[in-house]
């Protein structure tokens, strides 16, 4: 039997589909619903199901996020997307990242059946190494790179906050040690040295500032105390960042 995750906010919804479609005929049975984003993927990672059908316009969901990080931490997962969502770019682009069907409410009968037949048999017609070859090839896929990305973009605009590896997992939708892999494969440097990048950049933006002190700047910047943050900014730029400062007055 292929398992089955529901994602869906309208109730009437999941249990239109619990009760009326004939899952026995597709040898499918449904493992679980969800009705948001976070609670979806923490649904699909206990269950580990076969095939997911999903809304994309839900409380706590970025749609094609979570499609990227659906696409590349289970890359054999078949996702189809049902959703009153009609926006041509977006569906295009939920395609693109490996979506196979994307249909719209109210769906038909037949619509659904035969999004159920092709995902079906896509997943009977998997090799028995399928997962170590998608494994190998993950770093190259579109999905991984969208996640790599929006992981980026969150960086960011919260690298001045305390976040943590598992913060930005968790808005990216997909596991810390899935994430890391990513951001590594991606982007070519580990978490902490990008978020680190974005702090020493602002911070020497900042030290330009005489009137602000060193130790508001780390502050400001996230770290805990002065001597963190002087350790990391000696690291990335060869100078503590009073010796810094010293060589900006010397240039003006």
């Amino acid at each position: 039997m292929y398992r089955v995750v529901l994602v869906d906010d309208e109730q009437i919804i999941l249990q239109g589909l619990l009760q009326v479609f004939p899952w026995d005929d597709y040898q499918c049975k449904v493992v679980g619903t969800a009705t948001d984003g976070m609670m979806g993927m923490r649904l699909i990672r206990k269950e580990q199901p076969h095939i997911v059908l999903t809304d994309v316009r839900m409380p706590n969901m970025n749609g094609l996020e979570m499609i990227a990080g659906l696409q590349s931490e289970f890359p054999n997962m078949q996702v189809s997307v049902l959703t009153a969502f009609r926006d041509f770019n977006f569906a295009q682009q939920a395609m693109h990242l490996g979506v196979c069907r994307y249909m719209l409410k109210p769906s038909r009968m037949s619509e659904l059946k035969e999004a159920f037949q092709h995902m079906t048999d896509v997943l009977r017609d998997l090799p028995q190494d399928s997962s170590q070859e998608a494994e190998e090839e993950l770093t190259q896929s579109e999905a991984g790179n969208f996640v790599a990305r929006a992981a980026l973009q969150y960086i960011k605009e919260h690298y001045t906050d305390h976040i943590t590896l598992s913060d930005v997992a968790d808005n990216v939708y997909v596991s810390q040690w899935h994430l890391s892999k990513l951001i590594n494969g991606h982007l070519g440097q580990s978490f902490f040295d990008i978020v680190n990048g974005f702090r020493i950049e602002k911070a020497k933006e900042l030290l330009a500032i005489p009137s602000i002190k060193v130790h508001e700047i780390a502050l400001e910047m996230g770290y805990g105390d002065v001597a963190h943050f002087s350790k990391n900014f000696k690291k990335l730029t060869g100078l503590s960042p009073m010796e810094y400062r010293s060589t900006l007055k010397n240039q003006g």
